[in-house]
């Protein structure tokens, strides 16, 4: 196999992979990515066995052919050459040279025929915009649980419907859910399944290179879900288990309310929380006669205390909140103000953007004891 490329067009393909391909691994060839070279285009491939990927660049083949090299290796390599056109050739014993200019390197490649094959691409249920999902995915994947025991947990719960989406994540501390309408052609039914919080990332990194009116086309079989978006393909593996019983968990209605200036909230909240325990990050929320006050301390250090005006005339409520859920929630949203709800000391808040957003995303937080 060789073939001539530009090496713009070859970085950018390889910096998808990166992601995707085993830096650890017992298994050396998912450290490599695949090379296919035929027609006029190269296909690069790399996968963990629980992700792949698959895209395209433009290129001068000049024998067909295919072969594996080092995915790191490679683009750490090429990276540093000069700009320009990049010519690489592989020899019978799986060794690639590679030229450009007055560089040469030659690195060592393995058999194309022990690289593992990505599973068959279904029909398609569904073109989703790629800029709705990373929206969804941005709003959701902080509140997924970073404990690799509760395996169910390790993802986002995604149900397509030919309306709309419907995404949600928790780590039973906490939950993020953002349903967006949006017609998505004849589904027959909705489309349930656990998407990984690995594949998450990847399309969030896919929908920073697509137009704002890109889509993807989403399809799934038993173990795998697809998302096309041109010449590029992510697979993943999905999750297995039963997501929890969501709709449980979200408060039918909720006695009071706060509104509030979203970055005056969140600039309060960052200043207090450097007062808070590190690992708890626990403060008090005090609702009061159109005031609201955070407090934290700890016996060592000091403490903090911010007051923001607001409109309120219920009774005074006190409740205990981890201060980076907050925040968390702050960061993903853009609207200028947000709507706090919650009933009382013992009871889960809830929060929402304000105003008319064209989405519905509501964000579930259980109170803790302080």
């Amino acid at each position: 196999m060789e073939f001539a490329i530009n090496k713009a067009d070859l970085v950018r393909e390889l910096n998808l992979s990166q992601g995707v391909v085993e830096k650890k691994t017992t298994i050396p060839i998912l450290s490599n990515v695949l090379i296919e070279a035929d027609g006029d285009r190269i296909v690069l491939t790399a996968t963990d066995l629980e992700l792949g990927v698959r895209c395209s660049a433009p290129a001068i083949v000049k024998k067909g052919g295919s072969g594996t090299i080092p995915a790191k290796k490679l683009l750490d390599y090429v990276r540093l050459l000069p700009d320009g056109e990049i010519n690489i050739k592989f020899a019978d014993n799986q060794w690639a040279t590679i030229t450009c200019g007055r560089s040469k390197t030659r690195i060592a490649g393995m058999s194309r025929e022990s690289f593992p094959e990505l599973p068959h691409l279904p029909e398609v249920l569904a073109e989703i915009p790629v800029k709705t999902l990373a929206m969804m995915i941005s709003k959701t994947i902080f509140a997924i649980s970073a404990e690799e025991s509760r395996f169910t947990l390790n993802g986002a719960l995604l149900i397509v419907r030919a309306d709309g989406m419907v995404m949600v994540a928790t780590d039973s501390h906490r939950l993020a859910l953002v349903e967006q309408k949006v017609q998505l052609g004849n589904l027959k039914a909705p489309y349930r399944a656990l998407l990984p919080r690995k594949a998450m990332n990847e399309i969030l990194k896919l929908a920073a290179d697509a137009e704002p009116d890109a889509k993807l086309m989403f399809s799934g079989d038993d173990n795998h879900l697809f998302f096309t978006l041109g010449q590029r393909l992510l697979i993943s593996r999905k999750l297995t288990g039963n997501f929890p019983e969501f709709e449980r968990v979200l408060p039918k209605e909720h006695a009071h309310a706060v509104s509030m200036d979203r970055d005056e909230l969140k600039g309060a909240l960052e200043r207090v929380m450097q007062f808070a325990d590190e690992r708890s990050r626990a403060i008090k929320l005090t609702a009061a006669a159109n005031e609201f006050r955070l407090h934290s301390s700890l016996s060592e250090t000091g403490e903090s205390e911010e007051t923001l005006t607001v409109s309120y005339d219920g009774p005074p409520v006190q409740i205990g909140f981890n201060a980076q859920y907050i925040v968390d929630f702050l960061r993903a949203t853009a609207e200028t103000e947000v709507v706090f709800h919650f009933k009382d000391g013992g009871a889960a808040g809830e929060m929402r953007p304000g105003g008319d957003a064209a989405y519905t995303y509501r964000y579930i937080i259980m109170p803790m004891r302080i």
